[in-house]
């Protein structure tokens, strides 16, 4: 059986995205980014699921940007560049639009479309080799609204600035000070502690765990003011079992058993 470049994985709760060519340090191909929207789909409609966690096979890397070596083949002139470009924006827009939360487990090389693949994630957790970098500068193309109003919104558009117009590399410690990851830790502990906390996630009550993703996703849109549908998320969180069962698991001081899926 033919190697997959890109896998799925689900264990219990958690479902797992795994980029698969460590020897290309996960470098992504057109064919990888069109499999993405659709490995998203299954996660969303698995009612099993709860929590996405987005990785590299391997500690080598999380994924060290676009396979350069399709640079002048589908991406040699603004035609071909579209239909590339067009499985990018599909993709990244899968993951930054699922309704249930996702967490980016970066292990060392974090460049380019790699970087945008992370940023379209809700989390971002990396290890203490993490690398981080979006390089468009460095090749003379231009990095789309969508994926940079994803950048502006975590680090600000000076910093954004920064990183897209320098195609400097950041290690962990100005990641982590800007605001580009969200925690950090050793190389021995990054996979345990990511999942750990993505089973967390999993005993939360996921009602209220999706719709306040979804109240976030509106204010970065901005919006500033409840609306007819928020106001029904809010009210309504109080008609749910998992409200009645987590007020109860409160009283009694045990822990909470919500069943909402």
């Amino acid at each position: 059986m033919a190697k997959k470049d890109v896998l799925l994985e689900k264990n219990g709760e958690i479902a797992t995205i795994i980029f698969n060519r460590p020897e290309k340090r996960n470098a992504l191909t057109h064919e990888m980014w069109k499999e993405i929207p659709g490995l998203v789909e299954d996660v969303e409609n698995d009612r099993n699921i709860k929590v996405l966690v987005v990785r590299g096979a391997d500690h080598t890397s999380f994924a060290a940007g676009a396979d350069i070596s399709e640079f002048k083949t589908l991406r040699a002139d603004s035609a071909g560049a579209k239909i590339y470009n067009d499985a990018t924006h599909k993709a990244e827009r899968a993951i930054a639009t699922m309704k249930k939360p996702s967490i980016a487990m970066i292990q060392s090389w974090c460049i380019g479309g790699g970087c945008e693949i992370a940023l379209a994630c809700d989390l971002r957790f990396t290890d203490t080799n993490g690398r981080f970098g979006i390089t468009p500068a460095n090749l003379g193309l231009v990095y789309s609204l969508t994926a940079t109003k994803q950048l502006v919104d975590l680090v600000g558009p000076s910093q954004a600035k920064y990183i897209l117009l320098s195609g400097k590399h950041l290690d962990v410690d100005h990641a982590l000070r800007i605001g580009l990851v969200d925690q950090v830790f050793s190389p021995e502990e990054i996979v345990e502690e990511t999942y750990k906390f993505a089973e967390g996630l999993c005993k939360k009550a996921q009602f209220t765990v999706r719709s306040m993703k979804e109240i976030i996703g509106f204010i970065l849109q901005g919006q500033t003011e409840d609306n007819e549908y928020t106001e029904q998320l809010r009210n309504g969180s109080f008609d749910t079992e998992d409200y009645h069962e987590g007020v109860q698991a409160f009283l009694e001081k045990r822990k909470p058993q919500f069943t909402f899926s």
